[in-house]
């Protein structure tokens, strides 16, 4: 079930520091993609979540009327590619509105069929979910598709991040943290 919250009073604050301030989530980024009837399609995306553990869901967040969109509802099956530290050139090409279509996007990108999916597999991304289109959605200005993972595999190096409006390379560390010594 769906409900949405109506807003009760106009919100009062410059609509260009609430976008940069958003900026500030920082999100995994990814090489969607997709193989339909002959036709394969990827898309850099910077968002995308773990939305479920039972059933596990994840969420990708896409432009409206995006060809990838269009191309995994008809296929019902799609790859989430997440990009390790060094691959922000990859992230670059496939986010390229003018990089070629079909097959052609791929030249030079070492990949293999996906043996769910049938669509690329990034052969050196950092960690691959193979998925099945569970449902999609418009939100706002945008479309939200969710993913149940049927395959997944991972990599351990440094992942590439989208934060404050650029491509960032992950050195993972445990945050340092107080201990909590005594009982609330």
């Amino acid at each position: 079930m769906s409900t949405l919250t109506p807003l009760r009073r106009p919100v009062r604050q410059d609509p260009a520091e609430r976008r940069r301030a958003l900026y500030h989530l920082a999100s995994p980024v990814s090489v969607l993609t997709v193989g339909h009837a002959g036709q394969l399609h990827g898309t850099t995306a910077s968002t995308v979540t773990l939305v479920s553990r039972e059933p596990l869901l994840i969420g990708v967040a896409l432009r409206p009327g995006s060809s990838f969109a269009r191309l995994a509802a008809a296929e019902g099956r799609f790859v989430v590619n997440v990009l390790d530290g060094g691959q922000g050139d990859l992230a670059r090409w496939f986010a390229d509105s003018s990089r070629p279509d079909g097959s052609a996007q791929f030249d030079g990108v070492p990949w293999t069929a996906d043996s769910y999916a049938g669509a690329p597999r990034l052969t050196e991304a950092l960690a691959h979910y193979s998925c099945r289109l569970h449902s999609s959605h418009r939100a706002g200005d945008g479309e939200v598709l969710l993913g149940y993972v049927v395959r997944a595999t991972a990599e351990n190096r440094p992942p590439l991040f989208s934060y404050a409006g650029g491509l960032v390379a992950g050195s993972l560390r445990p945050a340092r943290t107080t201990k909590e010594t005594s009982a609330s």
